[in-house]
């Protein structure tokens, strides 16, 4: 724990954001990390609750209050030897993760709860200057040879574990360069990509071999990110390979079918966001521009906030973002929903930069222009919902048009490529994904002998902090496949 009465003497303390102003004008971080003095007054609020249900909320189970007691004590080294112990990339949580742990954080019954994510944000960024991130090397080899499909943040992840249990990993990406959409579908602005250069490196230097643009198995379906220049048999990996692990993430978009999909100005949100992110890494420039146009991002998630975000950096005339569901409370019923993550109203950076957001609106039809701009989209026709017992009903007398020259649609994705899981045979779930369970003997493990599948191959559509927790479990089974046993953590 911290001070022992930290949490009745200190108040939470935000991090330092830039002005909208000054944001919207790059596509750098704009969220400064805590100072020394303020990280220490953060750690002094733990509580020392007796229970501590952050740990359990927290997907990779991260001992929360005891790098919460090492920041308020001084001791940082301490503090990130203790986070490395459970997350492979405190710096990608800390950045992106929604922090879990925080609503489950006992204080946050009755006050603002431990800023848990600012102190991650805070520690790796220590260790980052201080040069204490270092490359850990086998020391003892295997000879055993592992294959990893999909380089986002569980395929590093269970990269980096096996690796380090003395394994030959190599990880295969059809993308230009690694990372998955932490790279390609996040933001800059949320994400510097130099971090993910950074634990490439690290990866790298502890014997993990990149194998880019190179598509594992056949067709890629559309709206779905492929730099593949070579393409290589399932059969050749299993061949090659002692064991192989599928960990690409749930790319198929989720579509619009209704009337005027085939306008122009109809996009899927990795359409927009993954070519921008392109151009900033000195790509060519986006073919998407969204500068004087009136947007409208259909879905109202993470990636949904994203495409508002870099639209009002493009310069768009307005931005309206809409959601299928009803509007969520502004604030939760902690008594009735604590220790577990809340619904409730959540405003992301982007929405502050610029949005009109509105909620139980189903989008019935996309309208073209006029003579000859009849193929190019002018507006939407919507209808507004009441939901009863779950179930939406169109509002009789609600139909509205709304102007529009570009859509963007956020909502979600359904499952995995389904060519990458045909090639090998695995057994799929009802959703698509790879089948296999997490838990007791064989966990990981699909249907196909040495296959193994993690993060959003097996789960589906998820958290980074979920697929870095995959990772890791994936790794253990598969070294206890190859070795009969493990010491990796799990």
């Amino acid at each position: 724990m911290g001070k022992p009465t930290g949490f009745l003497e200190f108040e939470r303390l935000s991090e330092p954001y830039a002005k909208v102003s000054e944001r919207l004008r790059h596509y750098r971080e704009f969220v400064g990390h805590l100072a020394d003095d303020q990280a220490k007054v953060q750690g002094a609020r733990c509580m020392d609750c007796g229970i501590p249900f952050c740990n359990s909320a927290c997907p990779v189970n991260n001992n929360i209050p005891d790098f919460n007691d090492a920041v308020y004590r001084g001791n940082w080294r301490e503090a990130i030897e203790i986070l490395h112990s459970t997350n492979n990339f405190p710096e990608m949580t800390g950045r992106i993760c929604p922090a879990p742990c925080e609503a489950a954080c006992t204080l946050g019954i009755n006050a603002e709860p431990v800023g848990i994510k600012s102190l991650e944000h805070a520690i790796i960024d220590k260790a980052g200057e201080n040069g204490w991130v270092v490359p850990m090397v086998a020391t003892v080899k295997t000879g055993r040879k592992v294959a990893i499909v999909g380089s986002g943040p569980a395929g590093l992840a269970c990269a980096q574990q096996l690796a380090r249990a003395g394994h030959d990993v190599t990880v295969f990406e059809k993308n230009e360069q690694v990372g998955g959409l932490l790279r390609f579908g996040i933001p800059d602005f949320k994400l510097d990509k130099r971090l993910i250069d950074w634990r490439a490196a690290q990866l790298k230097a502890e014997g993990v071999r990149f194998v880019t643009r190179t598509m594992v198995g056949t067709d890629v379906p559309a709206g779905v990110a492929n730099d593949a220049v070579k393409l290589i048999a399932p059969e050749q990996l299993m061949q090659d390979f002692d064991a192989v692990v599928l960990a690409g993430g749930s790319e198929t978009p989720r579509d619009l079918s209704i009337p005027g999909r085939d306008l122009e100005g109809v996009h899927y949100a990795l359409e927009f966001l993954i070519p921008q992110n392109k151009e900033v890494a000195g790509g060519r420039k986006n073919a998407i521009s969204a500068a004087g146009k009136h947007v409208v991002v259909i879905g109202g998630g993470d990636t949904g906030s994203d495409c508002v975000g870099t639209s009002n950096r493009h310069g768009a005339a307005s931005v309206t973002q809409f959601e299928l569901l009803p509007r969520p409370p502004e604030c939760e019923n902690k008594p009735l929903v604590w220790p577990y993550w809340p619904t409730k109203l959540r405003t992301s950076s982007s929405h502050d930069e610029g949005c009109q957001r509105d909620w139980s609106i189903a989008t019935k039809a996309f309208v073209g222009g006029n003579g000859e701009m009849s193929g190019q989209l002018k507006g939407l026709k919507c209808v507004r919902l009441d939901w009863q017992d779950g179930k939406m009903i169109e509002v009789p007398g609600s139909e509205f048009e709304i102007r529009a020259d570009l859509v963007f649609l956020a909502m979600g994705f359904t499952n995995p490529v389904a060519s990458v899981l045909d090639g090998f045979g695995v057994a799929r779930d009802a959703r698509g994904n790879a089948r296999a369970t997490t838990d007791g003997a064989g966990c990981y493990a699909t249907s196909v002998g040495k296959v193994f599948a993690a993060g959003d191959m097996r789960r589906g559509q998820s958290l980074v902090v979920w697929a870095i927790r995959e990772g890791r479990q994936c790794a253990r089974a598969v070294d206890e496949f190859l070795m009969g046993q493990s010491l990796l953590p799990r």
